[in-house]
């Protein structure tokens, strides 16, 4: 039988971890919060999916706070885990419009996504 965890791993591609790891302490407080939710499997208050990334698969969570706005991005597109695929301070003033270097970024990380997935997953089947 193939149970899933009570808490799925988070796998992080790239860079993520250290871009998220680099946000201010309240940041990454909450979002470390709402992660947590998210790896037991529900939606977070401040999650949302992330448009023109195919609906509920690729979400984003954001945060606002004396600095400015901060996002972080991740799949769900495999029931067993949560990657992150990217974390960054949203630098434009024009509304909330994702920048195009960030859409551009986060499909590319997609595709190393399921690289990062595979690994795992060959990785846990040696155990």
């Amino acid at each position: 039988m193939n149970e899933m965890p009570d808490v799925r791993p988070l796998l992080w591609v790239a860079l993520s971890k250290r871009d998220f790891v680099e946000m201010p302490e309240d940041v990454v407080s909450d979002f470390g919060h709402w992660l947590f939710q998210v790896q037991k499997g529900k939606v977070p208050k401040n999650a949302k999916p992330l448009s023109g990334f195919g609906g509920a698969q690729v979400m984003e969570l954001w945060k606002d706070n004396a600095d400015g706005t901060f996002r972080a991005v991740y799949t769900v597109r495999h029931a067993e885990v949560v990657i992150i695929l990217h974390a960054f301070q949203k630098k434009s003033k024009k509304g909330i419009e994702t920048p195009r270097q960030d859409k551009e970024l986060i499909h590319s990380r997609i595709k190393l996504a399921e690289i990062v997935y595979k690994e795992w997953k060959e990785k846990k089947g040696r155990k």
